[in-house]
């Protein structure tokens, strides 16, 4: 079994202790890291005010929504005393209901340490033993199996994080070295005691937005990446299609100053050697594909920034319902458990990852076509003499990236504008942010795959473009600057050429493995 509490790390993440990034997030959901929760006596003491603020008022017949009342619309049914300890049991159970692909361990860990992270904020009510609970989940890599389809998006992620209370309490299943075990014999085999929830921990652990924030934090770390690796791709397709590097100038941006477009251009530039005289023969205006670039990927170059805020201001808050204020001893009905800023961010990034997959497929319709590639061969093959006429070289992948691209694009219809009304009209207003996480994640995922296909195309055509001098180093030369050099050199150490037909399935899935493992050191 894997113990991350005794595995060799780095640094530590510290729940309690700071804010969390969305870079804490990803080292931990990839098990890079350790989980820990902050031993600070002032903090251990916070989480007990709330705690014990809730106990008095239970003492004293206080009336609170789902500890004395039913949950939803039963929020006028009220709970007798004696069932009250009952209630988070029955919360948990009846929200078991999720169906659809099991969430990832990567997603599973970023799901539990955004719920931990939420409840470390100390307006929640919660007892330390919980907090340690989630804590020893993951530090012991124990991961409740959870659905992926059955949130609305408020009342938060209730059915999704449904599993991760009955695991707390020894029940349902998780995943413990790759395959699944009883929630109770992992938890005893750990050492570990199953809860008996509190009042209120039910609503604290499922009544907030963990779910589609932690699978925010995956979404903006791969669309980071992306950004710069579709920047190189344009360079490779630019160089490949022999373009006028003189796009990208840096005056011509200067007057359009959107910052992340002005970044993509300087990248750009950079790898191109923009400094070099423009060559009259060349095409005095690439087409739109190469030349507005900057303009596209620029657009989620520069939404990074307040993606990053919103993601990390809603990471870092009481996302549940009630409030606890252990400060001033006062319970605070509202919604923060809606989800409105995560699925504006989720739909917003999803339009514009998709966009970059439009780009990359429209500069691949470009290179492998003999009429607007400036001469290189049909399909970007590599074969020569009389076999040319039997080989077809690119001609499939570039329908299988058209093919992405559109299955990508057709996702962009925002979830947000989806919502329903459910339980009884209670909750007649939802946010459908992670429905719009999800979504975002499966535009990732394609335009990914586009990705992977234009990193084959950009190596055989500047393989193509550069195969007239006399071996590879000289060839290599023949790129501008050294930073495409490099890259070509990396994928040729990747992916040989393509120099007879041959299945690209295995390069594919190689190449979608190091996109996603960020292999390839880019920009600064």
């Amino acid at each position: 079994m894997t113990d991350l509490h005794h595995t060799e790390s780095p640094r530590a993440v510290t729940f309690g202790a700071a804010a969390l990034r969305i870079e804490d997030v990803v080292a931990l959901s990839q098990a890079r890291v350790r989980p820990a929760l902050s031993d600070s006596p002032a903090f251990l003491a916070r989480i007990q005010r709330g705690a014990d603020f809730l106990d008095r008022l239970l003492r004293e017949d206080g009336n609170i929504y789902g500890v004395t009342t039913g949950y939803g619309d039963s929020c006028t049914v009220t709970v007798p005393a004696a069932l009250v300890a009952d209630l988070p049991h029955h919360l948990y159970t009846y929200h078991g209901c999720g169906l659809g692909a099991l969430f990832s361990p990567q997603q599973t860990r970023a799901i539990l340490a955004a719920r931990l992270n939420s409840l470390t904020q100390g307006y929640s009510g919660v007892s330390v033993a919980l907090l340690k609970q989630i804590e020893a989940l993951l530090q012991r890599d124990l991961l409740p199996l959870i659905p992926s389809e059955g949130s609305v998006g408020a009342s938060g992620d209730l059915t999704p994080l449904s599993y991760l209370a009955a695991v707390l309490c020894g029940e349902r299943e998780v995943w413990r070295d790759g395959a699944p075990v009883a929630a109770a014999q992992a938890l005893s085999e750990a050492g570990l005691t199953p809860l008996r929830l509190r009042p209120k921990e039910g609503l604290a652990i499922m009544n907030g937005t963990a779910v589609m924030t932690a699978l925010a934090c995956l979404a903006f770390d791969r669309a980071r990446y992306l950004t710069q690796l579709a920047t190189r791709i344009t360079a490779m397709a630019s160089f490949a299609l022999d373009g006028n590097a003189h796009h990208f100038d840096a005056t011509l941006f200067s007057v359009k100053p959107h910052p992340g477009q002005q970044r993509v251009a300087s990248w750009l530039q950079q790898d191109l050697s923009c400094d070099q005289p423009h060559r009259n023969e060349k095409r005095l205006q690439d087409r739109y594909s190469i030349r507005c670039a900057p303009h596209v990927i620029g657009v989620l170059a520069d939404a990074l920034p307040w993606l990053r805020s919103s993601i990390e201001n809603e990471l870092n808050s009481a996302n549940d319902n009630p409030i606890i204020d252990p400060d001033h001893e006062r319970v605070l009905h509202g919604g923060h458990f809606y989800g409105g800023h995560i699925a504006f961010a989720m739909d917003s990034m999803k339009n514009a990852v998709a966009n970059i997959a439009d780009l990359l497929d429209r500069q691949m319709a470009l290179l492998v076509d003999g009429r607007y590639n400036n001469g290189l061969p049909s399909n970007l093959s590599g074969a020569v003499g009389e076999r040319a006429a039997i080989n077809h070289g690119l001609k499939a992948l570039q329908i299988s990236a058209s093919a992405w691209t559109a299955e990508a694009l057709k996702l962009t219809m925002p979830a947000s504008v989806f919502s329903r009304s459910t339980e009884c009209h209670n909750q007649d207003k939802v946010s459908m942010g992670t429905i719009a996480a999800r979504d975002c994640l499966r535009v990732l995922e394609l335009t990914e795959q586009v990705t992977a296909a234009m990193l084959v195309t950009v190596r055989q055509g500047v393989w193509l473009r550069t195969r007239q001098q006399a071996d590879g180093q000289a060839a290599l030369q023949a790129l501008p600057g050294q930073r495409l050099a490099a890259m070509q050199q990396a994928l040729g150490a990747q992916i040989a050429a393509v120099e007879e037909d041959r299945m690209l399935e295995p390069d594919l899935r190689a190449l979608l493995s190091s996109i996603r493992a960020q292999a390839w050191t880019l920009y600064e």
